[in-house]
Order: C-alpha cells, then structure tokens, then sequence
C-alpha cells in the first residue's frame, strides 16, 4: 500500500504475491520465509511497474519546470557507481526506495542491527568517496 498509494492495486499485488509464492514453494531453500516473501513481493512490484510503463514523449525539462540534474547529484550518482555493490545496494534500498532497516533486515536475511552496522559502514564510504569527488 505503501508503494503504490492505491488499496486495491496493493490487494491485487499481494494476492498475486501469494500465488506465486505458492507455486514457487517446492523451490523454496528454507531460507527466512518473511525474507523470500518480501522478495517475491519486491519481483511482484516491480514487474508491475514495468508492465504499466507507457511511452509518452515529454516536451523540454524548461516547459515542465524540472530542475536540471545539478552537478552534486551527478556526483552522488558517481560515487554510487564506484561502491560495492552491496553498499551501494543497500544504500539505495534505505534511501532511494524508502525500505526500513527491519525490511532490508528481513530481504537480506540479517538482523536489523548487522543492517545497521553495515549502512553506518555504507554511508561513511560514501562519505569518504564524495569528501574525494568534490
């Protein structure tokens, strides 16, 4: 519901969630079952998103009032690009997709407080990768 803002687009999505973790339960590994869950919700989600996508042409970012990407987010892009992919992975599930420690903990199959170390040890690479880029 969070993700999508619309109660019966959420239902759908759940419930197509839950078909499919049913038929992918004999390819379950025992691994956290709230983990593979969130997981297919996740594939679920973005399957949609991808399925609904339509092509429009858009006029200029001037006539739509869009700021022009700034060089600082240029260089946060950047510096994204060079981290591990782990970091960066996490770093944007935390920031860019909005997901609580908790619900990372849960998708990556750890405890909230090795996410915690592990984005405190992301966000201070990153620190470190942009005080260079600048």
């Amino acid at each position: 519901m969070r993700r999508t803002r619309d109660p019966h687009l959420a239902e759908d999505l759940a419930q197509e969630t839950f078909v499919k973790a049913t038929r992918a339960m004999l390819g379950w590994r025992g691994e956290s079952p709230a983990a593979w869950l969130l997981a297919i919700a996740r594939n679920v989600l973005l399957d949609h998103a991808r399925r609904s996508r339509i092509s429009l042409p858009l006029p200029s970012p001037d006539a739509l009032g869009i700021p022009e990407l700034t060089q600082d987010a240029v260089a946060v892009h950047d510096v994204l690009d060079r981290m591990p992919e782990r970091q960066r992975q996490l770093l944007t599930l935390v920031y860019f997709d909005g997901f609580s420690l908790a619900e990372v903990a849960a998708m990556t199959s750890r405890s909230v407080s090795s996410v915690k170390t592990a984005l405190w040890r992301a966000r201070a690479a990153f620190a470190e990768g942009y005080g260079g880029h600048r």
